[in-house]
């Protein structure tokens, strides 16, 4: 017999056990209160304890049954020996009872039970102490209060698990959202430069074969290096544990000669400026400074209707700027989400972003983010 198999045998034992236990119960209760005041010096009071607690333990399992139980046997214990003390135990006792139900279960179940036992409370109270106005107040008092915490307990609980929800869901759309903006740089970026460098091909093929067959070439590269770079992505994205996805480094400010090395092949020389002194920076700021000089580089090739831009990163003292500009007509740079995703980077870095026309022609993008030395 296996481990597991052992293991759910003596659950289910113990299980056997506990019920058996609970079952004899009320009779264990009426014998101990028909002793009087000599059961103290009886057996009855340590095992009628001992029982009290395991049928309170089994209203995890069972509370329903457990409740009728410990209502039950109460009742014949105060019918056994009507005196204020077992009455005191039977309100306390099944007043908790009916209290763990209120926290546990939906109040269509809840209310029932909690007044049920308020009636059996009061009516046994009142039919073996023959008790007054004020008793029978108090016994429904003390019902109201425990309904009320209990339920109290479960509106803050269910409280706290739709929170957890909102909080998922919302780290779920801002992961879609982060998926979204990769691929619209990545995509947008690479479709940009083959876009020119197709019409570069096209234009001069008759005539410069050389230059067309680089064009083609780049062409060849830009596609290769999107396409390993979405395979990876959707690798990641179909396996269940992502630290086994063949993923390959993020992208960052030191691979800033290879964007400027394809912008160049598309017809834009990109002059790379870096002031401060340059030093490794939080994965989150690395990858977001280097989509966004992407972007507007990439809407410089395709809008800008210019030979030459400006890149410059600057190191400060926490903080990390970029600033991307060129000397080019100043107008439109797409209406798409460039921009817009630019923006809404800076945004969650709690940063600083400003984009539009220069004063002396032209276009500049710059960016300002919080940007603290990374971890060693």
């Amino acid at each position: 017999m296996s481990a597991l198999s052992v293991r759910r045998v003596s659950r289910g034992t113990g299980t056997v056990l506990a019920w058996c236990g609970a079952a004899v119960y009320p009779v264990v209760l009426f014998l101990t209160f028909s002793h009087g005041r000599s059961a103290f010096q009886q057996l009855e009071i340590p095992v009628a304890t001992g029982l009290t607690v395991l049928v309170l333990s089994l209203l995890r399992r069972r509370a329903l049954a457990a409740h009728a139980l410990l209502l039950l046997a109460w009742i014949f214990a105060l019918l056994t020996l009507p005196v204020g003390a077992a009455a005191g135990l039977l309100i306390v006792i099944t007043d908790v009872s009916s209290g763990y139900i209120a926290a546990t279960r939906p109040r269509k179940v809840s209310v029932p039970v909690v007044a049920a036992t308020c009636l059996f409370q009061a009516a046994a109270v009142a039919a073996f102490l023959h008790a007054d106005e004020i008793l029978l107040m108090t016994v429904l008092l003390a019902a109201a209060v425990t309904f009320m915490a209990g339920n109290s307990v479960r509106t803050r609980r269910a409280h706290a698990e739709a929170m957890r929800e909102q909080a998922t869901a919302r780290a779920v759309a801002a992961e879609r959202l982060r998926i979204a903006r990769e691929l619209h740089d990545m995509v947008a970026h690479s479709i940009g430069i083959i876009a020119i460098q197709a019409g570069v091909g096209g234009r001069v093929i008759g005539t410069q074969p050389a230059e067309a067959r680089n064009a083609l070439e780049a062409i060849e590269a830009t596609s290769r290096d999107t396409l390993s770079g979405l395979r990876r992505m959707l690798t990641a994205l179909r396996k269940d544990d992502p630290g086994a996805a063949p993923l390959g480094p993020a992208p960052g400010l030191d691979d800033l000669a290879r964007l400027a090395e394809a912008a160049r092949d598309a017809g834009v020389a990109v002059d790379v400026l870096t002031s401060g002194e340059p030093r490794a920076l939080p994965p989150d700021v690395d990858l977001s400074a280097y989509r966004i000089v992407q972007e507007a580089v990439t809407n410089v090739v395709r809008h800008a209707g210019t030979d030459r831009c400006r890149v410059t990163v600057g190191y400060g003292d926490g903080e990390l700027s970029v600033e991307i500009e060129d000397d080019g007509d100043g107008g439109v740079v797409g209406t798409g989400y460039g921009l817009v995703g630019m923006r809404e980077r800076v945004a969650l870095l709690r940063g600083e972003f400003a984009a539009g026309p220069r004063p002396g022609g032209g276009f500049r993008v710059a960016a300002r983010i919080p940007a603290p030395a990374a971890a060693a």
